[in-house]
């Protein structure tokens, strides 16, 4: 293999461990989904609920506030 064969590898590979590296920390997501990482505000949603949507988020919320709080004791210990 000559030095310059190997130097076309090895920029390849390089390339593509970037390429992966960037996508498995969120780089390479949906346009929206990094408008929403970035800019919470921007993915609020403005209206009315929808019948019995509101108890489920109510309950939602409650339930995951109550599973951080569970978190949350057990690393303080």
């Amino acid at each position: 293999m000559s030095i310059q064969t190997f130097n076309r590898c090895s920029i390849a590979l390089l390339l593509i461990a970037l390429v992966s590296g960037c996508s498995s920390i969120g780089l390479g997501a949906t346009e929206l989904a990094n408008e929403c990482k970035w800019n919470r505000s921007s993915c609020m949603h403005e209206g009315s609920y929808e019948p019995g949507e509101r108890d489920y988020a109510e309950q939602e919320a409650k339930d995951l506030n109550e599973a951080a709080s569970k978190r949350l004791r057990r690393s303080t210990r």
